[in-house]
């Protein structure tokens, strides 16, 4: 593990394997871990570079944060990660919020993006139904604030995940993993459950790179929100959507099939 001063934060990150830049954003909880499971075969030709988000796990927060201007400052962290490993454009994955992350680092930094692969952003405002979801989340918040965590995210994974990725889900919520992610959870759900997916994405700079996205989505999320934004994301920018094996959290529940299907477009 190695450590990367950035205003404002101190980012904790790893590498592993050689070769070009692959860099995995997180989404929600923020830590890098969520992406062990992919690491060793994703490292075969690739530098796999994982990341804990600021405010999130080992990467700490210095001094006052910039509340209105937080997507700015993940994308930057992304883009300043990336230019101190290598002078060469790298490939970003970015899973959920992570996704949002990615897509606002190719609108504020193309230079250090050779591929996009957003995988199930949740910007809700692509969709038709958007603000209906946007207040959802919202709801879920009001949840949190008044019965706890666990109600919230049991609300928030009924409506919004496939059947495989609750399950997946709550596997992870033993006793000793719910106190190790609390610290991560709180912090998602005071800075980025509400943020994230209200964002207004820059259309018209994402349309001229185009070429460089390939909107993915889990196989197990059609007719859940994500997906669709993933699939109206690629309508925008005149791409097909990839499927991935599983759902929102398909390298969770099924890490084998979904590494051995990313690491074939790596290829």
């Amino acid at each position: 593990m190695s450590f990367l001063d950035v205003p404002g934060a101190r980012l904790a990150y790893e590498t592993h394997g050689s070769g070009p830049l692959l860099l995995l954003i997180p989404g929600a909880f923020g830590s890098g871990a969520v992406f062990r499971p992919l690491i060793d075969h994703l490292a075969n030709g690739n530098t796999v570079v994982t990341y804990d988000r600021r405010g999130f796990a080992r990467s700490q927060l210095a001094g006052p944060q910039d509340e209105a201007h937080r997507l700015e400052a993940d994308a930057d962290d992304a883009r300043r990660l990336l230019a101190h490993l290598s002078n060469e454009p790298a490939i970003v994955f970015g899973t959920s919020s992570g996704a949002v992350v990615a897509l606002e680092l190719l609108t504020r930094h193309p230079s250090v993006v050779r591929t996009l692969l957003p995988f199930e952003p949740p910007a809700m405002r692509l969709l038709p139904d958007g603000q209906q979801w946007i207040d959802f989340f919202f709801q879920v918040y009001e949840r949190y604030r008044e019965s706890g965590i666990e109600p919230a995210l049991a609300m928030f994974r009924e409506r919004t995940f496939a059947e495989t990725d609750r399950q997946a889900m709550s596997r992870a919520r033993d006793p000793k993993a719910s106190e190790a992610m609390h610290a991560n959870v709180v912090y998602w759900f005071e800075h980025e459950l509400r943020q994230y997916p209200a964002v207004a994405l820059d259309l018209n700079a994402l349309k001229a790179h185009a070429g460089r996205i390939v909107p993915m989505a889990g196989q197990e999320s059609r007719g859940y929100p994500c997906y669709g934004v993933s699939v109206e994301l690629g309508k925008l920018l005149g791409r097909e959507v990839t499927e991935l094996p599983g759902g929102h959290v398909g390298f969770v529940a099924q890490p084998a099939a979904f590494e051995a299907a990313l690491n074939g477009l790596l290829g």
